[in-house]
């Protein structure tokens, strides 16, 4: 992969970006001094390359949501993953190195949700080896994540629980899967 070569404008560029996603092609031209159409070919040209990307999403926190970072000891970290890929509880998923070799980050309306879902697909698992579990408590920026909303709803979960055979859900520890027409909360 070839190393990305960035000049003094195209750091502005992402700068302003950064600092109000809205801004216009006319606006960038006039702080960089570069006409609309440069401005436009070099925005293209950020995007293509992977140093300008547009991420759409909900600030969690000020959605009132928790959100969980779980540690995991795996011996299959793409098998873990693949679970959690149609759920729409599930963030994203980092294998790292070390010990604990997966990071997963979840967002609930309620940490016993968040709970159920740890116990029912993580501490059960045969191929995990250890779970370590934290709510995130505060962030250093806004937590503005993409998350999995507009889907139909059916009746089994995409991991193919049924909530109401779900002991997490029949006990109220559960919101349940927001995917299904069982789901008890407010926010899908």
């Amino acid at each position: 992969m070839d190393r990305l070569e960035l000049d003094d404008r195209d750091r502005k560029i992402i700068a302003l970006f950064e600092q109000n996603p809205e801004i216009s092609q006319t606006e960038i031209a006039e702080h960089v001094g570069l006409s609309q159409p440069t401005v436009g070919a070099r925005i293209i040209k950020l995007k293509n390359s992977g140093a300008l990307a547009t991420s759409v999403g909900v600030d969690l926190k000020r959605a009132g949501m928790n959100v969980a970072k779980v540690d995991i000891t795996t011996r299959d970290s793409n098998k873990v993953i693949d679970l959690f890929k149609q759920c729409p509880y599930f963030l994203n998923g980092l294998i790292v190195s070390g010990k604990e070799n997966l990071s997963i980050f979840f967002a609930a309306e309620d940490i016993a949700t968040i709970e159920a879902l740890v116990g029912r697909h993580l501490r059960s698992n045969p191929s995990v080896t250890s779970v370590d579990f934290g709510i995130v408590i505060s962030s250093v920026q806004s937590l503005t994540m993409p998350v999995k909303i507009g889907f139909e709803k059916t009746d089994i979960s995409p991991c193919g629980y049924n909530c109401p055979e779900c002991q997490y859900y029949v006990h109220n520890q559960c919101l349940g899967c927001p995917m299904t027409t069982h789901y008890k909360g407010t926010f899908w």
